[in-house]
């Protein structure tokens, strides 16, 4: 049975899985912009949590980066199972099955966007994670893969898979094309069809739909929503960090954490420390906040000095409060969440 998770309160507005960028680090530092967005870890397979070691690389994390979800990679019901259960044993507040990711290396494996080809397999690994956890267990998947039909199989797809328990799920409105466009291409060139998840909504009303692929503003957030029941942001919310310092006034009606970057910044001084102290590396901390001051007077400069010193053995805080000295806050802030150019 599932229980009232903290992921359905945020789920309104999330930011996607993205590997080598979502990790541990850059939802840490998203904190000090928002408390309530969703927030999810980079796909993480069953083969690493069940034979990878120790457990603590693939499914670390900080208390503070509540609400939090674990995407899974995998397609074999048993070893998924396993897997939710261990999220649910580590404080996870969710469970998000992985259907769209294009790679060849999850074709191979089965895993990602290629399950769309499968639903009776994805339903089969939904109901096995749901009967061994209470936390919700959610998909996300493209609205069709290759020369699939857009209407006809995703109606067959989310049927099949929703008639297995799963209530939820988040739709990047794009296919995936397997043969024919590498993964950097799936993120941009299939077209983007927000109409076809939009019909989505209006046939499962019993379901919550939210949308994924090419938002960039609030205002895109606040029309989408006029349509679904949430929104996923992704690579926007990494390159442009800003964004979310809006989102918990505007999208849930409480004040932000942070009012200016500077703010932000020196708000995560004791996580970097901390994990400095464990024995992280500075640049590999640092790097998710590339670009917290873009548009501001020094911006660049602050991106120069952590990209050409924040690798060095002996970097630490000092390193880092230099940085933010040669930057400074705009005058009159923009509205946060602008696109990057």
């Amino acid at each position: 049975m599932t229980k009232t998770s903290p992921a359905d309160a945020a789920r309104l507005f999330s930011v996607a899985p993205m590997m080598d960028w979502t990790t541990r680090d850059y939802r840490a530092f998203a904190r000090t912009l928002t408390k309530r967005t969703l927030l999810y870890t980079e796909m993480v397979t069953t083969g690493a949590i069940l034979h990878g070691s120790p457990r603590e690389r693939f499914l670390g994390y900080s208390d503070v980066e509540h609400p939090i979800a674990l995407q899974l990679g995998g397609s074999d019901a048993g070893e998924l199972a396993e897997c939710a259960a261990i999220a649910e044993a580590w404080g996870y507040d969710e469970v998000n099955l992985n259907v769209g990711c294009p790679s060849d290396r999850v074709q191979n494996n089965m895993i990602g966007a290629c399950l769309m080809g499968y639903p009776e397999k994805v339903a089969a690994a939904v109901k096995a994670m749901q009967a061994v956890v209470s936390i919700p267990v959610t998909v996300k998947c493209r609205i069709g893969i290759d020369d699939q039909d857009e209407d006809a199989d995703l109606a067959r797809f989310i049927e099949i898979v929703a008639d297995a328990g799963c209530n939820v799920f988040t739709v990047h409105a794009r296919k995936a094309w397997l043969q024919g466009l590498s993964p950097k291409q799936n993120r941009d060139v299939p077209p983007l069809n927000y109409p076809r998840v939009h019909r989505l909504k209006q046939s499962h009303p019993e379901l919550h739909i939210g949308i994924n692929g090419g938002i960039k503003t609030l205002a895109e957030c606040k029309a989408q929503l006029e349509h679904v029941d949430s929104v996923m942001v992704g690579r926007e919310a990494y390159q442009n960090p800003w964004l979310l310092a809006e989102v918990d006034e505007q999208l849930f009606g409480e004040a932000g954490p942070a009012r200016t970057r500077l703010e932000a910044a020196n708000a995560f001084r004791p996580y970097i420390q901390q994990r400095l102290d464990e024995g992280a590396k500075l640049n590999h901390i640092t790097r998710h906040l590339l670009g917290l001051f873009q548009g501001c007077p020094g911006g660049r400069r602050f991106r120069r000095h952590l990209s050409e010193h924040a690798h060095k053995e002996d970097a630490g805080l000092r390193l880092f409060d230099e940085a933010l000295s040669l930057v400074r806050e705009p005058e009159a802030e923009p509205e946060a969440l602008q696109p990057t150019t």
